[in-house]
């Protein structure tokens, strides 16, 4: 069986930008109320686009990066929880806008882990031979599903998409555990916290969760799920390039990667600051534009880990393209 690797990355953000003091016009907050609880400064609304629109914008960009033809595509995976078109699949919507003329296309809903659930599942299919390449996309509008009269929950939420070109790969280096270029899936959910995060009422969706009690149980759980992620991969958290975790809060984030005391080279994902929390796309989308910046060395290991509704959570170390 080969291995995989991701080829290629693209990102795509609406032009519209929030700011908290905007926010403070909407609801009773401010910007020093924000910025010490979530960390966000910004985030990016869409308009008239879908969660469709993004991600071909995201997953376009992605492809042309990876110098392949929408022909060479088997498999387009897009990653999200609000998207309100259910048949077709925005996959399949992708598909169409990309040219691309026979892939199996379908949407996954796990949340703000979609996109590392996503990129597995994509990752098995390609090393077993299911699809040569695969587009694996985060897309969300998450402004279609917030409670803009809920200051706790509405200043943290934002749109945007990122998407990975996963390809086949014979290279005994991407093969070889501590080198692997898709490492080990570890991944799983906790039921008895499915209503910590949730999008609930089909018809008029809104986000609401539990705030504290996901900032205990991700400050309690996810230390130790990142390490198992790194040892799965043969690697130890100081031979990581850097850490994309899913940007739910910069408390979160930083509260969650202290305890693996990562040298300073290790570069830290803080895209919660100008992005928001994009659920699925917030993954993809922070690693497109630390790769893009060249804050992350081609090759180089980075831990992505993602967390959020259901409870469920996946992750795995990846080398950038």
């Amino acid at each position: 069986m080969p291995g995989t690797r991701i080829a290629a990355l693209g990102h795509y953000q609406p032009d519209r930008v929030l700011t908290n003091d905007d926010l403070a016009e909407i609801v009773e907050t401010n910007d020093t109320w924000i910025r010490q609880r979530t960390g966000i400064v910004t985030r990016h609304l869409a308009d008239e686009e879908s969660v469709a629109d993004m991600a071909t914008a995201a997953a376009g960009k992605a492809l042309a990066a990876s110098g392949l033809t929408p022909s060479d595509i088997g498999m387009v995976v897009v990653a999200t929880c609000s998207a309100m078109d259910r048949c077709p699949s925005n996959a399949a919507q992708v598909a169409g806008r990309l040219g691309i003329p026979s892939a199996v296309a379908f949407d996954l809903n796990n949340g703000c882990a979609g996109f590392c659930t996503a990129l597995a599942s994509a990752s098995h299919s390609v090393a077993a031979g299911a699809a040569r390449h695969a587009l694996v996309i985060g897309a969300e509008k998450m402004s279609d599903v917030t409670d803009w009269s809920d200051r706790s929950t509405c200043v943290l939420l934002g749109d945007g998409a990122g998407a990975a070109v996963v390809s086949a790969t014979t290279d005994p280096a991407a093969l070889t555990p501590g080198t692997e270029a898709i490492g080990p899936v570890v991944w799983g959910s906790d039921p008895t916290r499915g209503q910590a995060v949730r999008l609930l009422d089909a018809w008029q969706p809104r986000f609401a969760q539990e705030g504290q009690a996901v900032f205990r149980w991700a400050t309690a759980e996810l230390p130790g799920m990142l390490r198992e992620t790194c040892e799965r991969a043969g690697l130890a958290p100081s031979d990581l390039a850097g850490v994309v975790t899913h940007q739910a809060n910069l408390r979160i984030i930083e509260a969650v990667v202290r305890p693996l005391g990562l040298p300073d080279h290790v570069v830290i994902g803080r895209d919660i600051v100008d992005s928001g929390n994009t659920s699925a796309a917030s993954v993809p989308l922070a690693l497109s534009k630390m790769t893009e910046r060249g804050e992350l060395p081609s090759g180089g290991p980075v831990l992505l880990f993602s967390f959020g509704g259901g409870m469920s959570w996946a992750g795995q170390v990846v080398r950038c393209p």
